[in-house]
């Protein structure tokens, strides 16, 4: 279990990029939602021991994170948004090296572990390319690759699907998918989808503050019967923002999709089967008009 209490966190400019948050995070899938300048990377570096806080406390089980950084890496694996390794490197012998790096120095062990995390990447195939010829989802699987070095309890990966196309997101989510079940791990993520596809627990987080946790089928239930849809014509929008609580829009064949939150149905909409997007939209609203 991670227990994040009371965390806040100010830079030196002034900005406050996370203000007394607190979460219980249990084993298996933990979805962070939240838009960008959320503080959901502020939260992922300080739980890494990246970053001190301004106040608050981590535990990790037994280990007080912030009293014990190195005791807590032992037991770390982390995928940052964006990390670097040398591109002209090939894959197995990169990976042989942040091996090393984590303390697994014997020959015949170290061997064992950069095969196994290869082939469990799918990466075995393209172990001998150097790094700078992987396409982005390639990329992330060998992120998830050296973050598995060492069997960690913790897992964190921050925005791992950004600019990922379908099919490398879907086959990087059921890597994820099957590392999760008895280890803790962090998905922080603005993709909505990436979160109801995996996670049973989930938060969203919007200006440095906790908005919403719980189960993604409590929290959508909440929204039952109170998310309206109607096709508009473009033209249209602003009247209708004016005159309902707008939660989001789209366009599909030419028209534009509104989604409305209201207790009543308005007039012209048709009920929608509310999902997580309009749990998260219907958040993002409500901090809007509060602003």
């Amino acid at each position: 279990m991670l227990e994040i209490r009371n965390l806040s966190h100010t830079y030196a400019n002034g900005t406050v990029a996370l203000d007394d948050v607190s979460l219980s995070i249990p084993q298996g899938m933990f979805g962070l939602l939240g838009p960008n300048g959320a503080g959901k990377s502020t939260l992922m570096r300080t739980v890494a021991t990246l970053q001190a806080p301004t106040s608050g406390s981590i535990d990790f089980g037994e280990i007080d994170v912030l009293a014990e950084p190195d005791r807590l890496r032992r037991t770390l694996g982390y995928l940052p948004q964006d990390f670097g390794v040398y591109p002209r490197v090939s894959a197995y012998a990169m990976l042989d090296q942040m091996v090393v790096l984590k303390g697994i120095t014997g020959r015949g062990e170290r061997k064992a572990v950069v095969e196994t995390l290869l082939n469990q990447t799918n990466l075995w195939a393209v172990r001998d390319k150097s790094i700078a010829g992987f396409s982005g989802g390639m990329r992330q699987r060998f992120g998830i690759a050296q973050a598995l070095i060492g069997n960690p309890e913790l897992i964190i990966v921050d925005e791992p699907t950004a600019g990922l196309d379908p099919e490398e997101r879907n086959r990087f989510l059921n890597l994820l998918a099957a590392i999760g079940d008895n280890v803790v791990v962090i998905l922080s993520t603005h993709i909505v989808e990436d979160v109801s596809d995996l996670c049973p627990r989930m938060a969203v987080l919007a200006n440095g503050r906790l908005q919403l946790d719980g189960k993604p089928t409590d929290l959508i239930a909440s929204t039952r019967g109170k998310v309206w849809r109607k096709a508009i014509s473009h033209a249209g929008l602003a009247d209708h923002q004016h005159q309902h609580e707008v939660i989001s829009t789209r366009l599909f064949a030419g028209q534009t999709i509104i989604h409305v939150l209201s207790d009543t149905r308005p007039a012209g909409f048709e009920p929608v089967e509310g999902g997580l997007e309009d749990v998260y939209f219907s958040t993002l609203s409500t901090l809007r008009r509060a602003a």
